[in-house]
């Protein structure tokens, strides 16, 4: 994630609007963060009704006063705005603990391109290792509100410890995330003791007939080696 914005400036939608121009300034902010990439612009209708939205959804994730554990989570504004001064309007009335591209970057355009934005409003949402989780967030939000995020959250999870599961997991139910790695473990240490114990299982029975031929074996008459069952010594 923190790579899509390396030698860019973000800048904090601040009074002041301070600039993020260094590496570990950009790393500090964005780093092990989901980050919605908010594509919208001033003149258009249906971002401005959004535009309460998302700032509620974000304010009930980062503002101490609703959460005590602020989320891991970074809203970068993206603006089509055709002036600055639509821009800046914009911005006036978006969450103050949010980020945006400068209205002369041209990254804005790059940015819309790489994510095929076709229309306003759209979010994109971004796992923290930058690749795509929703392409366009915005009924989500509205619908569900902050609860989404946690949708995200486990997503985000997931892809850190998605793997191909085996036919054999098709039709479990599994408890986490992390189960099925559980699973595979504890099977492959049965197998490894159950092979253990069969392997020692076949060196005594070779031993014991082993043993046996070397005693002669039995005769017909019960005997072993010309001796009794009972007249060995």
């Amino acid at each position: 994630m923190v790579d899509l914005f390396l030698d860019r400036v973000l800048v904090k939608n601040n009074w002041d609007q301070d600039e993020l121009n260094t590496e570990r300034e950009i790393v500090g902010i964005l780093e092990n963060r989901i980050v919605m990439l908010f594509f919208a612009s001033a003149d258009c209708a249906r971002c401005q009704e959004f535009l309460p939205v998302i700032n509620d959804f974000f304010k009930r994730l980062k503002d101490p006063y609703y959460i005590e554990n602020p989320a891991l989570l970074a809203l970068v504004y993206i603006s089509l705005d055709q002036s600055e001064e639509q821009q800046e309007g914009f911005l006036k009335e978006l969450h103050k603990k949010s980020l945006f591209l400068a209205h002369e970057d041209p990254y804005r355009k790059e940015l819309q391109a790489k994510f095929n934005v076709s229309h306003v409003p759209t979010v994109v949402v971004l796992r923290p290792d930058g690749s795509v989780l929703s392409p366009n967030s915005v009924e989500d939000i509205s619908r569900l509100g902050s609860d989404c995020f946690r949708n995200w959250q486990e997503a985000a999870e997931l892809v850190e410890r998605s793997f191909m599961l085996n036919e054999e997991f098709d039709d479990l139910n599994l408890r986490s995330a992390t189960d099925p790695v559980r699973r595979l473990k504890y099977k492959t240490e049965d197998d490894k003791r159950r092979k253990k114990w069969w392997k020692l299982w076949e060196k005594g029975k070779e031993a014991r007939e082993e043993e046996e031929k070397q005693d002669g074996g039995w005769d017909s008459k019960g005997e072993e080696g010309g001796r009794g069952l009972w007249g060995r010594r």
